[in-house]
């Protein structure tokens, strides 16, 4: 009897571990914006743990990667940007035409490089 009791113990534990674990439902909104002299994007996370994680912009087979920044209430916003002052205020440089396409993915990732979540959109283009 009482292994049969541990048994459904731990198998309990293990199925509330599993949720906890899944819990964590991290989300990611990309902006982007093309002009003819300017590459914006936006990658902005929620549902994130108090943890560090960066983001990764691509379009058109060109990558760009944030510094690492730790998400605050669960958020944590990364700016990609061609102009010098949006860039001197921190955001990761781009190219003005990094945008190719008028398509964008923004990916999300944790310290260990697993993308937590991501999403492709198409930008604004002026």
């Amino acid at each position: 009897m009482k292994s049969w009791k541990t048994t459904i113990v731990m198998g309990c534990a293990v199925a509330l571990l599993g949720m906890v674990v899944q819990s964590e439902a991290a989300s990611v909104r990309v902006r982007c914006e093309k002009t003819s002299t300017r590459s914006r994007i936006s990658v902005d996370g929620s549902g994130l743990a108090a943890r560090s994680f960066h983001a990764v912009a691509t379009s058109g087979g060109i990558s760009a990667t944030s510094q690492p920044k730790t998400a605050v209430g669960g958020q944590a916003e990364f700016d990609f940007d061609s102009n010098p002052a949006d860039i001197n205020a921190g955001a990761t440089p781009i190219s003005p035409n990094f945008i190719q396409g008028g398509q964008v993915t923004g990916k999300i990732l944790n310290a260990n490089n697993v993308v937590k979540a991501q999403s492709t959109v198409f930008c604004r283009v002026r």
